[in-house]
């Protein structure tokens, strides 16, 4: 694996930190700047309103510029974000610094997913996006933990201080290590990058992480509270139940990436439905502090078991156009993590309690194992139908199926 795909490892924890860091934060936000924990909430959906807009109109904006000099303009723009937070007068002013961060955020994240997957073989593109995705794992490690604790002894806004540092010391790791990437003689033409918009199976990738990340995220968006008010936990255990959950999400990020590879469809039928099942539980067991505690760890592991193969499966299905693949996979993500927050805040407004995000956040997930379950119908019915036009055997791999384009070029676009 290169050198350059683990700085965008290294760069994905200071993003990571600052998406999830305010899960652990929500109450003293909230308290800070005198409004409702679900409205402080609305944080969380700010910075993923703005990946899932930038995502796609970065990709855009910068299909013809070089890789390096836009990786190292989009990590300065996100530091100037979190220091903007870290100022922030009052809640209109943070909600608009997550904003413009989330943009930045969500730029580097579809350039930089494309060049990790243009330096790898295409075999091996799970492992390169799970090394970025090990990246976010380690933020939820330390990062959301870290976040939390200096929020609990320093103030929430010492968390946006360290996030801004971290963004620091990504942008030397970009600047001195990331390599120049050169443009491909033949410039990218966005006319034909759009064409993969009329593949169903991109749709359907859309839709399946769409309410996968939803289904989670409605949940751990809220844990801090349902830890403390129906857990009845001391605040001081968030940071520690938050870095379980990190735990959880590497040990997964790490499986998930070795196997998916080979077996894309299985890892993501068995995650999505451990995920649904852990929600569930959740929900029923959440008022007993060792269970909640317990189940949090596992959600992390099921959730980000399968985030390597939903990445790799978009660039399996879009694999013409890389550098959109990243972007849709990004915004589509980013989709879930929209409305998994707004949903669950939703269920809390209504009286419902603050387990009622995991009920909702399982009923995300079992809808997207749904969609899983038709994307692979489809996926087979087209393997079946290339045998029968080609006579040529059955490929035993679900990572790409055959007739599927895959992006072979070792250019970053």
């Amino acid at each position: 694996m290169p050198l350059a795909v683990y700085v965008l490892g290294l760069s994905v924890f200071a993003l990571g930190t600052s998406e999830f860091m305010l899960s652990g934060l929500l109450p003293a936000v909230a308290d800070d700047m005198n409004v409702s924990i679900p409205r402080a909430g609305l944080l969380i959906s700010a910075f993923a309103v703005g990946m899932v807009v930038g995502a796609p109109l970065l990709a855009v904006a910068t299909l013809r510029l070089p890789r390096r000099t836009t990786l190292i303009s989009l990590i300065a723009v996100f530091g100037v974000g979190q220091i903007a937070g870290a100022l922030a007068p009052n809640y209109a002013v943070l909600f608009a610094s997550r904003v413009v961060s989330a943009l930045a955020c969500a730029g580097f994240w579809a350039v930089g997913a494309a060049v990790a997957i243009a330096m790898v073989p295409v075999n091996a593109r799970a492992r390169a996006l799970a090394v970025m995705i090990g990246g976010l794992s380690i933020a939820n490690v330390l990062g959301v933990p870290a976040g939390a604790f200096l929020g609990e002894s320093l103030g929430w806004r010492s968390a946006f201080w360290a996030v801004g540092a971290a963004s620091a010391v990504a942008l030397v790791g970009v600047a001195t290590l990331i390599p120049r990437i050169p443009l491909p003689d033949e410039k990218p033409q966005l006319r034909r990058e759009l064409l993969i918009y009329r593949d169903r199976q991109v749709w359907l990738s859309i839709s399946l992480i769409a309410f996968a990340a939803g289904g989670v995220f409605c949940a751990f968006s809220y844990l801090a509270p349902l830890l403390t008010d129906v857990s009845g936990l001391d605040d001081s255990w968030v940071p520690v139940v938050l870095g379980l959950f990190g735990v959880g999400a590497l040990i997964g990020t790490m499986i998930g990436g070795r196997i998916a590879d080979s077996h894309l469809f299985g890892v993501l039928l068995s995650g999505i439905a451990a995920s649904s099942v852990l929600l569930v539980a959740l929900a029923l067991l959440g008022q007993h502090a060792v269970a909640a505690v317990t189940l949090a760890f596992l959600l992390g592991v099921s959730a980000f078991y399968t985030a390597p193969a939903l990445n790799a499966r978009m660039f399996n299905v879009a694999g013409k156009a890389p550098t959109l693949a990243g972007a849709t996979t990004t915004a589509a993500f980013n989709l879930g993590n929209t409305g998994g927050p707004w949903i669950g805040g939703a269920v809390i407004d209504a009286g419902l309690g603050f387990a009622s995000p995991a009920w909702a956040g399982a009923a995300l997930t079992v809808t997207a194992g749904a969609v899983t379950a038709v994307s692979l119908r489809l996926h087979r019915r087209t393997a079946a139908s290339r045998v029968v036009i080609t006579g040529a055997p059955a490929s035993t791999s679900t990572a790409t199926a055959p007739g599927e384009p895959i992006n072979q070029s070792r250019s970053a676009n």
